[in-house]
């Protein structure tokens, strides 16, 4: 039925919807009171949700208001909406501040400073971007449409401290996750070639490294657990931008997006395809080396010698990442270097045939050669992937877990689509018949190759958090801890070289970790800090314009 007319005293007509109509002429001026307000503030460049049922709400009751439409206030509304799927999706925005403010407001401008001394107080404050989208016709000319491009600021030294005591917990976390899967995928390695005759040496790097592409979805699956409460689009939209706006950070090796512009050529996937390749590259030749080696040397001389990695890391640093030579540190890997020799050949004795010792012997030193290479290849590649695949100093811990597991993932379907090439090619040349195991040599490469991939993810963290150098020394504790599980599972009790070197990794360790740990705080002091995602991936809200 039509709206009930009222006169009013001067003979005018009263329509409610006229009433309202008048009230809503001249709104507070916020991202919630009128449609044009709205739509700045969804296209303003925030990472904010697109319009949900409660936005819609609102444009549809101004709408009704504006063309007279009475008959949409016949019926309670309210009833009609889902608050708790509008909360849900928008669980961040409470703590947003209005982007449109007042002709004459100033964000950051001191509250007990009244006086503007001088012309150039007009550009103080939080800067603003003009190409964001046009104001509104309700919005007065003169009022600047404010972006939420991210401003890098030096945060207290408590926040700063904080940051890097998470940062380190974090990789204290995936050090020892890190000690423990290398140790028994060695062990595995050697019983799969040596006992069991599965000599597959590159079928069985293709499988583990091709493993790795399980890293992203695991991870996935575990944020998703940990913030079931939120919806999925807007906990799959949050995921999408942290790893883009990490991607972008890479690519330009700088924190600040707004500086950025976004551009069709600048694609950060194209950058993260061909990063992927070469650093895959150089870990497949190294990776290689050591699935070579595992049948021609000892456990523990293949885990000494393919860890003096963390010298060459050292080494590749100073060039490739800038970093200055300091005497603590090359000290700790000069000691560490030590300790990897006398463990690998302190206690090395002739037997009683000698031509038995002489053949195993030259067998033993073109293994321990072989996997030399690698140790260098794997120290390059360590410093490849923390200066072309690691987001840059200040990244939030969080932000930097996140990447690193989706880089590995990324080696990892590279290696299954790409790699495989070579496995037809040793076939037919005979070098190495294809084939797969069966029964229980198939079980213990399934473990092998689960160990695999939970070292590569935590190694890759690992680094990401920390540095090459850092990361290369921590793995040197497996030496002394092969060490002894060989002890335990061959039966022969360790020797005094094995003791002395071991004690000497482990020295070198707590001296490199403290100078690292030192020289890393001194850094993160002086520098701004990245806490847009506070560690966690779904509280990320940046935006490439």
């Amino acid at each position: 039925m039509p709206p009930r007319l009222i006169s009013g005293p001067d003979g005018s007509l009263n329509l409610p919807h006229l009433r309202r109509l008048e009230q809503f002429q001249n709104p507070p001026l916020t991202a919630t009171t009128c449609d044009s307000n709205i739509s700045d503030y969804i296209g303003s460049g925030a990472s904010s949700p697109a319009r949900t049922p409660g936005l819609d709400a609102r444009l549809a009751e101004f709408d009704a208001l504006r063309s007279g439409n009475d008959h949409y206030f016949e019926h309670d509304k309210d009833a009609d909406y889902d608050y708790d799927d509008d909360y849900e999706d928008n669980d961040d925005m409470d703590n947003r501040p209005p982007l449109l403010r007042n002709a004459h407001s100033r964000a950051g401008q001191p509250l007990l400073n009244p006086k503007v001394r001088d012309g150039d107080d007009d550009h103080r404050g939080r800067s603003y971007s003009t190409r964001s989208r046009g104001a509104s016709p309700l919005l007065t000319p003169n009022r600047p449409t404010f972006s939420r491009s991210s401003t890098m600021r030096n945060h207290s030294p408590s926040t700063v401290k904080a940051n890097a005591r998470r940062k380190y917990m974090y990789a204290a976390f995936f050090l020892v996750l890190s000690l423990i899967s290398f140790v028994i995928q060695t062990e595995l390695s050697a019983y799969i070639q040596q006992e069991l005759h599965w000599d597959k040496a590159y079928c069985m790097l293709y499988l583990t490294h091709g493993s790795w592409v399980i890293l992203w979805p695991i991870q996935l699956l575990i944020l998703r657990i940990n913030k079931r409460k939120t919806s999925w689009p807007s906990f799959w939209r949050r995921h999408r931008e942290l790893v883009h706006t990490t991607a972008v950070m890479v690519q330009k090796q700088d924190l600040d997006l707004s500086r950025h512009p976004a551009h069709p050529r600048s694609s950060p996937w194209f950058y993260l395809v061909r990063t992927t390749a070469f650093i895959t590259c150089a870990l497949t030749v190294a990776g290689l080396s050591w699935y070579v080696a595992v049948n021609m040397t000892t456990p523990s001389d293949l885990t000494a010698i393919y860890n003096c990695s963390a010298f060459f890391a050292y080494v590749f640093s100073v060039p490739l990442l800038k970093e200055p030579l300091r005497m603590d540190k090359s000290l700790a890997v000069l000691v560490a270097i030590a300790g990897v020799l006398i463990v690998a050949y302190g206690d090395s004795s002739p037997t009683d045939d000698d031509a038995a010792h002489r053949q195993a012997a030259g067998e033993r030193l073109t293994g321990n050669l072989t996997i030399g290479v690698g140790s260098v290849l794997y120290g390059l590649y360590e410093v490849l992937y923390k200066r072309y695949a690691c987001p840059p100093d200040g990244c939030s811990p969080g932000r930097g877990m996140v990447f690193a597991n989706t880089f590995g993932s990324c080696i990892g379907a590279f290696t299954l689509t790409v790699l495989w090439i070579p496995l037809p090619i040793l076939h037919w040349t005979g070098i190495e018949l294809f084939a797969l195991p069966t029964g229980y040599t198939a079980l213990m490469l399934l473990f092998s190759v689960v160990m695999n991939a939970t070292f590569a993810g935590s190694f890759l963290v690992l680094i990401s958090l920390t540095s090459p150098v850092l990361s290369s020394v921590a793995s040197l504790l497996t030496i002394f801890i092969v060490a002894v599980t060989d002890w335990f599972r061959t039966g022969e009790p360790l020797s005094a070289a094995a003791l002395i070197g071991g004690l000497m990794i482990m020295l070198a360790f707590g001296m490199l970790s403290w100078s690292t740990w030192r020289e890393m705080t001194e850094i993160e002091a002086g520098k701004a800090v990245d806490l847009t995602d506070s560690g966690e991936d779904s509280d990320t809200d940046e935006r490439v314009r």
